[in-house]
């Protein structure tokens, strides 16, 4: 098993802090990690063993706490699922903010890289794509904005898009 497969979703949340505190500041601190998770400081000291055993930070008690370059290449690897997911449910599902944030945060810890990858192409495949791209995806935000009563049937859509220049 590789380091990152052994990874709880708490652990792979301290490696997201770490690396968010060092693009901040260079370093984490045990403090600010704690702050930033909203846990207790022993919570912290704990999680930072078990991911300096796991040789994915350089800790020692009251230092600076960095990560290694394998514990670098996962977290960097959890951040990009985490933007790819929150860019997916706001610019596509049309997910408020928030909600796209705290789903994106719970979903990153479950989706494999294939799939985060296929969700890559089909983000660009619907911005590119003059069949799909922007009409549908504007089409489709317009239909989220709509309450159940609004949103017509499917014989209704297929007529206006009959009326529309599309199928000319």
């Amino acid at each position: 098993m590789t380091a990152a497969s052994e990874l709880s979703e708490s652990m792979e949340n301290y490696l997201e802090v770490i690396l968010a505190l060092e693009k901040e500041t260079k370093v984490a601190r045990a403090k600010d990690i704690a702050d930033r998770l909203q846990v207790q400081r022993g919570s912290v000291t704990g999680a930072l063993k078990n991911l300096g055993e796991k040789g994915l930070i350089n800790y020692e008690p009251y230092s600076f706490i960095t990560l290694t370059p394998t514990g670098k290449r996962i977290a960097r690897d959890i951040t990009h699922r985490h933007h790819v997911l929150k860019d997916f449910l706001l610019n596509v599902l049309q997910i408020d903010a928030r909600a796209a944030e705290d789903n994106a945060c719970r979903m990153e810890h479950a989706i494999d890289k294939k799939t985060i990858e296929r969700l890559i192409l089909f983000i660009e495949y619907i911005h590119v794509c003059p069949r799909a791209g922007e009409d549908w995806l504007k089409s489709f935000t317009n239909y989220c904005r709509k309450d159940e009563s609004e949103r017509a049937e499917c014989s209704q859509c297929l007529a206006e898009l009959k009326d529309s220049n599309v199928c000319k």
